[in-house]
């Protein structure tokens, strides 16, 4: 008794697609990109194979278009802006999602996500990764990348 604990629960939220992402891009060399105006539809189907981005299977039907976008990044880090914009998406994985944003700034530093912004993101995601809900932009993420939103805000982290 009195004495300190060590808990190992928190190796449980660490999630696999997380850390395979961080080393797929650990070397990832540096690249930046911006864009005015953009729209952009498709469906990416991803087979499993072993090289960077590609270890995970994926099937998703997706489309998009807005004012403004610039994105930089390098090893493990992100950072990306965008103006007005809109955004649907539907996986394999059960997720049906649909973003509207006046304005946002991202940035990703290894298991750390930190969006600022004002979106309107609606719907939902159940799948290997966990479990997704929002509404107007405001809702929260349970499973290996935990987070919270707040009328398109959001903080996030892969280790809790």
């Amino acid at each position: 008794k009195g004495q300190p604990r060590v808990d190992f629960k928190v190796l449980t939220n660490v999630g696999l697609t997380n850390i395979i992402h961080m080393v797929d891009t650990w070397k990832r060399p540096a690249d930046a990109s911006a864009e005015g105006t953009y729209a952009r539809s498709g469906v990416e189907i991803t087979k499993p194979e072993n090289r960077p981005m590609h270890r995970i299977p994926r099937a998703r039907v997706f489309a998009e278009a807005g004012v403004g976008q610039a994105h930089a990044k390098f090893s493990v880090f992100e950072a990306e802006a965008k103006g007005p914009n809109a955004w649907a998406s539907a996986e394999a994985s059960a997720v049906a999602m649909a973003r509207a944003e006046i304005a946002s700034a991202s940035a990703i530093a290894g298991p750390v996500d930190v969006t600022l912004g004002l979106g309107l993101d609606t719907g939902a995601s159940v799948g290997l990764d966990g479990v997704e809900v929002k509404f107007l932009g405001t809702g929260f993420k349970y499973g290996s990348k935990t987070s919270l939103s707040f009328l398109g805000s959001e903080v996030s982290c892969a280790v809790m």
